[in-house]
């Protein structure tokens, strides 16, 4: 039986999409389509229920696990592999970094592609980066063997992102239960399940493994993640499909028509006298479609976004990436404490902060749970600095500050960056607006990974003075701004501009 219509919807009316006089929406009439403004009604009205569509969105969540896994998957393991492989300070950072600077460029040759050849073909290829680049850091004799496999990684990761965001996002009604902000903002506990799960299977190692082989622990973490990738890639063939929206926006209306009816159980036809060949003008992509980002139309939209992302992602790359580092070298605490204190913190709290997000953001929308997330996170790292290096009972404090700021990033600035990134554009412009976004995003986190190292090392715990400066500007930045894309339905105001 095809998904009723919200009855406070009238994104059907007056459109060529509409049942029948008399009809029920929930009545097995066909939906008429004659254009990409059609199915861009259908989809924010009536979105998908179908078990097919939830696995699309499941398998879109799985890439970001993957790409959660295989960011984090290496940071228990950085004290080993400096001691292995005789590291300083700035080579640390840089096997840490050498992800980021990949994901730079598959974020940026990926929002094109994804825009340009469509979600499904991405889609299906990014896999194999994963399975490849675990397998050879796992098994890398030297640091610039790990350094050049964990750059393939990164390319893997940032093409994964645009693509992932863009199904969440195009698989989702505008409003009501399971609407797009709430799947786009599902990346978050899927990232933060993601991480705990490495921590589980680092801890599960730890009590498993002699002694002798501990320093070993880093490569079965890093190539365990192969395993999920394997199983991602190979359900994927079985239940993914492109996104219908693109397929209109490229002038594709019968396959747009049959995914619909296959993915989403919608029933619709394509009217007779249309034809489904004519690409929709404008809709072909460019890498000069880039500039359009900061056109007078989009730029309100592209600040936001970028200063929640890169503001956000600063203070989290220090204190997520680096949460063993600072509970083994700043707290001065001993490996269980700091394996076990790494897995509460992320499935516990950022796990709960995901979920928490998920629940509110239709509500409060992304600027406003934002803000209170990036309130909270300046809070307590200033609180970290306040303390220095903890001691007896303020140890407990400490610990407890870094799991209320992974907690704020959860739900806050961190599950809303892809909110603000996804849904500022329409479907013809959101593989780029994320890919601009997200390898704008990386190239700071390098320089976060490989700066956070040297400036723990030169100013101890004095290094959360600088890093609660992140949290700090991205509040005020959205004090400044006040664009929210919540709700808004980007793709009818798109297609109303061409149509006019």
């Amino acid at each position: 039986m095809p998904p009723t219509m919200d009855p406070s919807s009238n994104a059907l009316e007056n459109s060529s999409a509409r049942p029948e006089p008399g009809a029920r929406p929930d009545a097995d009439v066909p939906l008429r389509v004659s254009s990409a403004a059609d199915v861009s009604r259908i989809l924010s009205a009536l979105g998908s229920r179908d078990p097919k569509a939830t696995a699309v969105i499941l398998l879109a969540l799985g890439g970001i696990f993957m790409d959660a896994y295989d960011f984090s998957s290496i940071a228990f393991g950085l004290p080993a592999i400096k001691v292995q492989f005789g590291l300083d300070g700035f080579m640390t950072g840089l096997v840490n970094a050498s992800i980021m600077v990949g994901a730079v460029v598959g974020a940026l040759a990926g929002g094109y592609l994804v825009d340009r050849f469509g979600r499904y073909r991405l889609f299906m290829a990014d896999m194999v980066f994963f399975v490849v680049a675990a397998l050879g850091s796992a098994l890398a004799p030297e640091v610039w063997s790990l350094i050049g496999f964990r750059f393939v990684m990164g390319i893997g990761v940032g093409l994964d992102i645009p693509v992932a965001m863009a199904f969440l996002a195009e698989f989702s009604r505008l409003r009501g239960k399971g609407n797009r902000s709430q799947r786009v903002n599902a990346w978050s506990p899927a990232w933060y399940f993601a991480t705990g799960t490495g921590y589980l299977i680092v801890l599960l190692c730890f009590w498993l493994l002699p002694t002798t082989q501990q320093d070993h622990l880093w490569r079965i973490v890093v190539g365990f993640g192969a395993v999920p990738a394997v199983i991602v890639l190979l359900v994927r063939r079985r239940f993914m499909a492109e996104s219908p929206q693109w397929l209109a926006d490229q002038g594709d209306l019968r396959g747009a028509v049959d995914v619909l009816s296959s993915h989403y159980g919608i029933t619709a036809e394509l009217n007779a006298d249309v034809s489904s060949g004519t690409e929709r003008e404008g809709a072909r992509t460019r890498l000069s479609n880039v500039l359009e980002l900061f056109s007078p139309r989009f730029r309100q939209r592209t600040v936001a976004a970028l200063c929640v992302s890169v503001f956000s992602t600063f203070g989290y790359n220090a204190v997520a990436y680096g949460t063993p580092l600072i509970i083994a070298t700043l707290f001065h605490q001993g490996p269980l404490v700091t394996i076990v204190s790494s897995l509460v913190i992320n499935m516990g709290f950022g796990l709960a902060g995901g979920l928490i997000g998920m629940s509110v953001v239709s509500r409060f929308g992304s600027r406003r749970v934002t803000l209170v997330g990036f309130t909270i996170q300046a809070a307590a790292l200033f609180t970290l600095a306040a303390i220095g290096v903890p001691s007896s009972a303020l140890v407990l404090v400490a610990v407890a500050m870094l799991a209320a700021f992974i907690f704020a990033q959860a739900g806050g600035p961190g599950a809303n960056l892809m909110n603000f990134a996804t849904l500022s554009y329409p479907t013809r412009l959101r593989g780029i607006g994320v890919g601009f976004n997200q390898g704008t995003l990386r190239a700071f986190s390098v320089l976060s990974l490989l700066g956070f190292p040297i400036l723990t090392a030169q100013l101890g715990t004095g290094v959360f003075w600088i890093v609660a400066c992140a949290p700090l500007l991205g509040a005020i930045s959205l004090v400044l701004n006040r664009w929210d894309p919540t709700g808004k339905d980007v793709d009818a105001e798109d297609l109303e501009r061409v149509a006019a």
